[in-house]
């Protein structure tokens, strides 16, 4: 019997059929015809430029196929990164000619129900008729989300080493934990208001709660999970306690506290957007909620598409953190 032999496709190939999805969602809308009637795009004038909704959608699609490109170019200069690539080939051309089939079903043709369907184009228009007041509800959901997670990380991790470290502290803050971290921090909603002075300081105290459980569950258990015959070795070579605590227990429980990040990292935003839509100035929340009162259904996927890119940048982020962190675990750790 002849045995099989697998022909690798040459790199460049995924790089062409990576891009090529976003590149057949451009002449999906330049060739296709507009058959929905009342169907305009307002022209805006943007430094240096006059765009319309439909040329912003085009000049997107042709940054993601620079940006891919590009990127693809990068990739091949390591064998993981390549191959990585080449696994999300097809994801993301189909991604791109997913694009095209919503352009044609949304706005072409608007077959999908109206008006809380859009097309790309429509969702991406209010970055062109009122950026500005996008840009302040965003900065006003970084800046309650960077305090929240942030002390939700310092208190999260303090009372998980705490916890795990000390059996007197695990005996009466364990059940605190245990019992609180089943509620829902929304339903703190009305304590918050009552004790804050501040709106922003009691959404900055819902996404606190909801950050510290998570994180202070998983430090304290690679804090207690953490060998004894690390701690055996350690003493041996003269480590006193805290040495034992900060160089042997906090290292070894680092993989935990990094998943309880990027854990609390999605139950802050969902917090935070409820938050927002119940009672704050301002942010994505307060915005979607605005949004859907004028049954501006477009508004509310562009507040949607801005948090899908704000969670990944974020997340993309603490992985970066994590490896750099972590870094001791490579070639250990398959």
């Amino acid at each position: 019997m002849a045995k099989k032999t697998s022909v690798k496709v040459p790199y460049i190939f995924a790089v062409l059929f990576t891009v090529s999805g976003f590149a057949i969602s451009i002449l999906i809308n330049l060739l296709y015809p507009q058959k929905a009637a009342d169907v305009a795009f307002k022209s805006y004038d943007i430094p240096f430029l006059t765009l319309n909704a439909n040329d912003l959608y085009i000049t997107v699609l042709a940054l993601l196929i620079t940006g891919f490109a590009v990127s693809g170019i990068i990739a091949h200069r390591s064998d993981i990164t390549s191959a990585s690539y080449r696994n999300k080939a097809k994801l993301r051309f189909a991604a791109g000619l997913l694009l095209g089939v919503l352009d044609i079903a949304g706005t072409k043709e608007k077959i999908l129900p109206q008006p809380f369907f859009p097309g790309p184009v429509e969702i991406l228009e209010p970055f062109l008729s009122e950026g500005d007041f996008i840009a302040e509800n965003l900065f006003y959901s970084l800046r309650l989300y960077i305090f929240g997670f942030f002390f939700g990380a310092f208190f999260g991790i303090g009372t998980g080493i705490l916890i795990g470290w000390f059996d007197n502290v695990h005996f009466w803050v364990n059940p605190i934990l245990e019992l609180t971290g089943v509620i829902p921090a929304v339903a703190w909603m009305p304590f918050a208001l009552t004790l804050c002075p501040t709106p922003f300081s009691a959404a900055v105290f819902l996404i606190v709660i909801c950050v510290w459980f998570p994180i202070a569950s998983l430090t304290a258990a690679g804090i207690r999970s953490t060998p004894k015959a690390l701690y055996e070795a350690a003493g041996i070579l003269g480590g006193k306690s805290s040495f034992l605590l900060f160089h042997v227990a906090v290292p070894h429980a680092m993989p935990q506290i990094f998943t309880g990040l990027c854990t609390a990292n999605a139950y802050a935003f969902t917090t935070l957007v409820m938050a927002e839509m119940l009672g704050q100035p301002g942010g994505l929340g307060y915005y979607i909620n605005l949004s859907k009162v004028w049954s501006s259904y477009n508004k509310v996927f562009t507040a949607i598409l801005i948090m899908a890119v704000l969670f990944s940048i974020i997340l993309k982020v603490l992985k970066l953190i994590e490896s750099y962190v972590l870094r001791w675990q490579k070639g250990v750790v398959k």
